[in-house]
């Protein structure tokens, strides 16, 4: 018993003094330099390019027209009319959780629109809460030559010059934090800058007339739009359940009451909210005495979508062909 316990016990101090020698004395310093390096992990990208990038495996690529908005590239989705002397273009801006072939209007319409001679072209809006494009300042500017080599620093700051080119009201108070105010006034012009765009594409195809047609906050952002840019040949807008985006202004209403172009506002009646915020601008186009603003009330129906995308198609189609090209003057 005594020779079994003695045998036992020198297993026991064996086994103890080999796990000691393989543990490390103190941690490496590789292993903590690595530690952050495995924790990071790639930047995801934007909702809508994943979309867009889903859009050009699925659709075809005569479809696909990429532009360019300042230093982004974004996809549109272009359709000719299928007539031969074509009304015109239409513009089509997606809601915010939609993409340029939305299944809830978007899509269907930009493939209906073309049976009725007008050229569809669908965009890609960036998302509400993407990150802005880094602000370029008067010193950024000097180091993105690539013929010269030793500009990788910028110059020393001259009292005496201005301290930047950038509108103060978007930059951000300092490089680590972006206020909510900077971040909606770098997604508007986003938005603007992709719109513009777009209507240099249409007058490249030689439209004739160009009508902006907005979904949900599309609508508002196309509102806007008219609103602050009043481009010379965009005449129509066309809203369709207009929404006002979370924490942008001025609601919709007051935009009505400013707009320059004849206006299409089509809603769904049945819910109560938008029945109200539909009446906000009726009152506010009469007040502001709009002789061409119209607004048509159309019942919603979730159980048979098809119909509810005819019924659409039919009711635009038909502003289209009675009130394209007026004045909103």
């Amino acid at each position: 018993m005594r020779l079994h316990s003695l045998a036992l016990l020198g297993f026991c101090l064996l086994s103890c003094s080999v796990a000691w020698a393989e543990e490390p004395t103190e941690n490496a310093p590789a292993d903590s330099a690595d530690a952050p390096a495995a924790s990071e992990r790639p930047l995801l990208p934007e909702r809508s390019v994943s979309e867009a990038q889903t859009l050009e495996h699925r659709l075809d690529k005569r479809e696909q027209q990429m532009l360019q908005a300042g230093a982004e590239s974004f996809l549109a989705l272009w359709l000719p009319a299928n007539v031969g002397e074509p009304n015109g273009a239409v513009i089509l801006l997606p809601g915010d959780v939609e993409n340029a072939d939305g299944a809830a209007a978007i899509g269907p319409l930009r493939r209906k629109l073309p049976d009725a001679g007008w050229h569809s072209l669908s965009l890609t809006l960036p998302d509400p809460d993407g990150d802005p494009l880094p602000p370029r300042t008067a010193a950024t500017a000097t180091v993105t030559s690539p013929d010269d080599s030793t500009a990788t620093e910028s110059p020393p700051a001259d009292e005496s010059a201005p301290e930047t080119t950038v509108d103060e009201a978007t930059q951000p108070a300092d490089s680590g934090t972006i206020s909510p105010e900077q971040r909606r006034l770098a997604h508007a012009e986003r938005v603007m800058a992709r719109i513009d765009a777009a209507i240099a594409f249409a007058n490249q195809q030689q439209a004739k007339a160009i009508v902006l047609l907005g979904h949900g906050s599309g609508a508002y952002w196309a509102a806007r739009y008219l609103n602050e840019r009043q481009p010379d040949n965009v005449k129509n807008l066309l809203m369709v359940a207009a929404e006002l985006p979370t924490g942008f202004d001025p609601p919709l209403d007051e935009l009505v009451a400013q707009l320059p172009t004849a206006t299409g506002d089509f809603f769904y009646k049945d819910q109560a909210t938008d029945r109200t915020a539909a009446l906000k601008r009726l009152q506010a186009s009469k007040r502001a005495k709009l002789p061409n603003y119209i607004q048509v009330a159309m019942k919603a129906l979730p159980g048979n979508l098809n119909v509810q995308h005819e019924q659409l198609y039919r009711r635009l189609r038909g502003w289209l062909e009675k009130h394209a090209n007026a004045t909103g003057s």
